[in-house]
């Protein structure tokens, strides 16, 4: 993953920050616009693990911080939900001039409310998802229960939310009354996906059955069974990215000939400051990615590099035995391969104890299911030892570096 910081004016003149997220080769087939949720900010962790699926799937992702959140500019005490929806044309915009048009809106929480009424504004827009969004952009007013009738009497009132005071001002709720959220789905010139939790108490499933109804084909929905409003848990946000992608690949033009890394080598890592060791691979002309465990700082969002070392191993292995037994017209139902990489003491060695004599061993397991008699099976172990990446691993090998400027 590569990104770009970036900034844009909106509608008030005031400079809003952004992150542009893309994929390994800087080259997205398609561009997503993100809403975060209501005083949220581009940076609260399900925004950040939503666009990050989304971007090891070949997309482009702007998230933002909305008027007056994060490092933009503007009070947000004198924003409301039209200001947001403004925001996000503006973003749009911006996407349009400097990139490409995004063809692609998703929404968490009232964001998703947003991007349904900004869609009217971006007809480049061919798919739309929510994520735990209300039905109605006054559902907002639940959450400020308390302070209605101050909000109401004094014209403010300062309201905490999540842990954080906001002012909230009267002409915030007078502009979610003017909206109406099922009106506008029912003209939505867009495929739509709604995702909601059954468990969502800050904002219940009904919300997502009435977003759903008021839509027309095509639609779809899918149940986040077990998941809270924020989506804290690192594994709920990441599916959600991967599902998205994968749904609106039937509305979106994904060309996959531009999804091509600018690289004569077969293989591509990539890996941002930011991303501590979850680096982006391109292996040959598929996509993955490498991490570390947690207990040495990593994520665990992938294999380590020694996991992809023994995986290659292992492939070749079972790659090699099933080649000689075809061609010697020997069954072989199934191979295993179950390799692990360590660093041990070198067999036999008077020195054993000595640190430097610790050699690189790969402790190898082969299974063979098939009618084979026990000939063919001491043969078949012989031939696992000339597999292609095991000759590579016992021979002398170099690598030779340069830089690319």
């Amino acid at each position: 993953m590569d990104f770009e910081k970036i900034t844009f004016i909106n509608a008030d003149g005031q400079e809003l920050s952004g992150r542009l997220e893309l994929p390994v080769n800087k080259q997205p087939h398609n561009y997503v616009l993100f809403a975060h949720c209501f005083t949220c900010t581009k940076n609260f962790s399900a925004t950040k693990n939503i666009s990050r699926a989304l971007t090891n799937e070949g997309f482009g992702v702007l998230r933002f911080d909305f008027t007056g959140l994060g490092d933009s500019e503007g009070d947000f005490e004198n924003t409301n939900f039209s200001g947001n929806v403004e925001d996000l044309v503006c973003a749009g915009n911006w996407l349009r001039d400097h990139k490409q048009a995004p063809t692609l809106l998703v929404g968490h929480s009232l964001g998703g409310a947003a991007v349904i009424f900004a869609k009217e504004q971006l007809p480049n827009v061919k798919a739309v998802v929510t994520i735990a969004a209300p039905s109605n952009p006054t559902h907002v007013k639940n959450l400020l229960k308390s302070n209605i009738e101050e909000i109401e009497e004094q014209g403010e009132a300062t309201v905490n939310l999540a842990g954080r005071d906001f002012k909230i001002k009267k002409q915030f709720l007078d502009d979610l009354e003017s909206k109406s959220l099922p009106q506008i789905v029912s003209k939505l010139n867009a495929a739509l996906l709604v995702l909601h939790s059954p468990q969502d108490t800050t904002v219940g499933i009904i919300n997502a059955e009435e977003i759903y109804k008021s839509a027309k084909h095509p639609k779809s929905f899918i149940t986040l069974d077990g998941a809270n409003h924020l989506l804290m848990e690192k594994e709920e946000s990441t599916y959600i990215g991967k599902v998205i992608a994968g749904w609106s690949s039937r509305y979106l033009d994904i060309k996959q000939e531009t999804f091509v890394v600018n690289s004569t080598h077969q293989v591509v890592a990539s890996l941002d400051a930011e991303s501590g060791f979850t680096t982006q691979l391109k292996l040959g002309n598929h996509y993955s990615q490498a991490d570390e465990p947690k207990t040495v700082g990593g994520k665990d969002l992938g294999p380590t590099p020694y996991d992809l070392v023994s995986g290659g191993l292992s492939a070749c292995t079972a790659m090699t035995i099933q080649m000689y037994a075809k061609r010697k017209k020997w069954h072989v139902s199934n191979v295993e391969v179950h390799t692990s990489y360590s660093r041990d003491h070198a067999i036999d060695c008077e020195t054993c104890e000595a640190e430097d004599m610790k050699i690189d061993t790969f402790k190898r397991e082969i299974k063979l299911e098939g009618e084979l008699d026990d000939k063919q099976i001491k043969r078949l172990l012989q031939i696992a030892d000339k597999c292609p990446v095991h000759k590579t691993l016992h021979s002398e090998t170099q690598v030779i570096t340069t830089l690319i400027e």
